[in-house]
Order: structure tokens, then C-alpha cells, then sequence
């Protein structure tokens, strides 16, 4: 395997770290691009993709590339775990740091009733 990128090493060194802790929870991950946001809730046990949510949706309240965008795509991604049975699950920010659109998406998720 060549050399991974400063990003995929992060992003490794996350995922390796949540599944040491996660107790078997699903996993809330966060892809975030330059024009959209994106959320999936994973059953890794599974491989399956229990509820997804992004800012691609038509009739989204924001544009896909800012911070409103990303806290209603929480909110979607909160309502869409809520009818897939899911409460908890352990939040994978990627390769991405905590800070603008991925905390926003994760407070509003949390404020929409899913616990991490």
C-alpha cells in the first residue's frame, strides 16, 4: 500500500479509535465536500446503511455549503435514525476537524434526539 495522505491517516486513526469504543453502536459518519454535506448512520456488525441524509435533498432550507445547511441535514439525519429504531451511536467526523459544518451538523443531530 503507498503512502496515505495527511487526511486518510486522520481519518484512519478516528475510525480505529471508535470502533476500540463504540460497543457495538452504529456509527454516525460525516463526509463533508466542498458544495454538500452528507450523514450516514452504518451498522459496521452488518455493513449496512441504516439511515442517510445530505444536503443534496431538494427543497434543502440552505445551499449545501454552509453551516445552516449542515444543522438541517442534523436534524434530517436525527429524523431518519428515530424511524430506522436507532437512539445512540458513536460520531465519526472523518478526517474532518470538529469545528464549522461538522459541529453544526452534530448539534443539530443531537438536539434532534440522537445521543453520542
Amino acid at each position: 500500500m503507498g503512502k496515505l495522505s495527511l487526511f486518510d491517516r486522520r481519518r484512519r486513526r478516528v475510525r480505529t479509535a471508535l470502533k476500540a469504543r463504540s460497543g457495538g453502536r452504529p456509527r454516525l459518519s460525516v463526509h463533508r465536500s466542498g458544495r454538500h454535506i452528507y450523514a450516514q448512520i452504518i451498522d459496521d456488525a452488518d455493513g449496512r446503511t441504516l439511515a442517510a441524509a445530505s444536503s443534496l435533498v431538494k427543497g434543502a432550507t440552505a445551499s449545501g455549503a454552509n453551516v445552516d445547511a449542515a444543522s438541517s441535514v442534523g436534524k434530517q439525519i436525527a429524523e431518519a435514525a428515530k424511524a430506522a429504531g436507532v437512539t445512540a451511536v458513536v460520531f465519526d467526523r472523518g478526517g474532518f476537524l470538529f469545528h464549522g459544518r461538522v459541529k453544526a451538523l452534530a448539534d443539530a443531530a443531537r438536539e434532534g434526539g440522537l445521543e453520542f
